[in-house]
């Protein structure tokens, strides 16, 4: 993914680009005809210089006896020559063209200036030419400082460009800032964004008070949840008190016995419940102290220590690959091993016999990372997409499970900051990663 004011920086760029070619291709033709223009200029002002020294000093010193009717004059690398002659002309001359003339043995290709004058009856022609060769290379002289001056013009504005767009978008970074790794919209930074845009002033104002009312939804949600948690445990422990004591009498035949049962299972089951909304609820209300330090590989020992026996039952082998130790601090043990047990003992439980459930520990660019990995028929995209999802149990799973054991996990894990990430392969494995932040 490209960040925004990259994206309008490249825009910028790719706009001079364009421009930049067009003038490009139109550049020969303007470099040609801005440096023909300067050389026909030239060439009119030596013809000025010509006359002008000619009507003060008169044609002899350049007509003369000794030189005959014409008079020729050129710079020793045959750039630039002038001539003049007496000529017969019907009519007046006044033009430039390109011609070739024969000096020395060479034959030069010219831009002359032509131009006829009259003094003292007779006409003379007088010619002042520049060679083709110099013109070209001053073309392309011209041409490279042109394309150099370019090039530096195209870095300048997009560096500028670059740094304008940093500093205007700078609000948005701030913004988007606050918004990463948000998991509870009380912890949200509702200190407003200093700006002078208003669409960002309005963007930040907007995100608070959303915020706001997320958080407000969420405090009742909490409350409702504890409530009704509290209210439904009362009643439960009585009815359950209730069906255990009958259960003890001995006038009762096997039938009701049998059904008393099967109410105290579901009873269980409503209590478990109960106590896992209420784990829930007192996790996101930071009801928890995070002031125990200890070693997270003894944790997944024992884990692995009480849930193999079940294991063994069921022919599934849990191998310990612990690469790594991680002393964590400001933690809380018995969140982390309700964390780490659910996510094992789920394992444990969607891999089928012969299969294998891997505990593994290592660090993964300065990360501390636990991953848990079986050989189960793994999850599809809908069921990943539902995962942490409250009630929604993944296929495959024990069919009296809740669906909650995954949430639980996840609150624990963003309570502490913990990054989750999952993958899995139908019918191969599935894997949960569990990313500790650095400094914990």
């Amino acid at each position: 993914m490209i960040k925004l004011r990259v994206k309008l920086a490249l825009f910028n760029l790719l706009s001079k680009l364009v421009f930049t070619l067009l003038f490009l291709l139109l550049l020969p033709f303007l470099i040609e005809r801005i440096s023909l223009l300067q050389v026909d200029n030239e060439l009119i002002q030596e013809r000025e210089q010509v006359i002008s020294l000619i009507s003060k000093v008169g044609i002899e010193p350049f007509i003369t006896s000794d030189t005959g009717n014409d008079f020729g004059s050129y710079n020793i690398l045959k750039e630039e020559f002038i001539s003049l002659e007496r000529i017969d002309l019907k009519e007046d001359e006044n033009y430039i063209d390109v011609s070739q003339r024969l000096i020395e043995g060479e034959k030069i290709t010219y831009r002359v200036l032509n131009y006829s004058f009259k003094v003292d009856g007779n006409t003379y022609l007088l010619e002042v030419g520049k060679s083709l060769s110099s013109i070209l290379h001053t073309q392309r002289n011209i041409k490279n400082v042109m394309m150099l001056f370019l090039f530096l013009i195209i870095l300048l504005t997009f560096l500028t460009d670059l740094q304008y767009t940093r500093l205007l978008l700078r609000p948005l970074d701030i913004i988007t800032n606050k918004l990463k790794g948000i998991s509870n919209p009380s912890i949200f930074d509702k200190t407003p964004v200093r700006t002078t845009t208003s669409d960002f002033h309005h963007l930040d104002d907007a995100l608070i008070e959303l915020m706001r009312h997320i958080d407000q939804l969420f405090q009742n949600e909490k409350e409702i949840t504890v409530n009704i948690s509290h209210e439904l445990l009362t009643p439960v422990s009585v009815l359950r008190s209730k069906l255990e004591n009958i259960l003890l009498r001995r006038d009762i035949g096997p039938e009701i016995s049998t059904k008393i049962e099967e109410s105290l299972k579901t009873l269980h089951r409503l209590q478990s419940l109960v106590n896992s909304l209420l784990l829930i609820a007192r996790i996101e209300s930071q009801q928890y102290l995070r002031d125990e330090s200890f070693s997270v590989n003894e944790v997944l020992h024992e884990i692995i220590t009480e849930i193999d026996p079940i294991a063994e039952d069921a022919g599934i082998i849990i191998k310990e690959e612990f690469e790594k130790d991680f002393h964590i601090e400001k933690a809380n043990r018995s969140l982390l091993f309700s964390m780490f047990y659910n996510i094992v003992n789920n394992a444990v439980k969607n891999t089928p016999s012969q299969g294998e459930v891997t505990v593994k520990t290592t660090y993964y660019e300065n990360y501390y990372v636990v991953t848990v990995k079986d050989t189960g028929k793994g999850m599809t995209e809908s069921q990943m997409g539902n995962l942490f999802s409250r009630f929604k149990t993944k296929a495959g799973s024990n069919t009296e499970g809740v669906g909650i054991g995954l949430a639980i996990a996840k609150s624990i894990a963003d309570f502490h900051g913990i990054e989750i990430t999952v993958n899995s392969i139908i019918m191969k494995s599935t894997s949960f990663s569990f990313r500790f932040p650095e400094n914990s």
